[in-house]
């Protein structure tokens, strides 16, 4: 089972990036999925999750409005559309899945499957 993270790069402030999220191993269909980030000498933090219908998602306060999660489930892969990028947003980006059925709102706490992060980089 593996998740692959991707997409992430040198960006300037107010540039964009897809970050995407490949699944392998198993299908995630039935699994909450989200976008976790850590930037150095910080704890990581969720940045976004998504049911596994994608009827639901959940942002932090700190990218609401500048990042869309949206997941294929036919192809079973994730993505993060961010946009208006800034500075604080640097960080190792990584994605999870939390265990079969469960909410997306219990993924800060029982993320069970993690990919390896892609880091993103905005410059001022």
């Amino acid at each position: 089972v593996q998740l692959q993270a991707s997409g992430g790069g040198l960006v300037q402030a107010g540039g964009s990036l897809r970050l995407s999220c490949a699944a392998s191993g198993r299908t995630f269909s039935t699994n909450a999925m989200g976008w976790f980030r850590q930037a150095p000498g910080k704890e990581r933090e969720i940045v976004a999750a998504i049911s596994w219908s994608g009827g639901t998602t959940y942002y932090a306060d700190s990218v609401k409005g500048r990042c869309t999660i949206s997941r294929d489930n036919a192809k079973n892969t994730m993505y993060l559309q961010m946009n208006s990028l800034k500075p604080e947003d640097t960080a190792v980006y990584y994605c999870a899945a939390g265990a079969s059925g469960r909410s997306l709102y219990t993924l800060p706490d029982e993320a069970r499957y993690w990919g390896q992060g892609t880091q993103v980089t905005v410059s001022s």
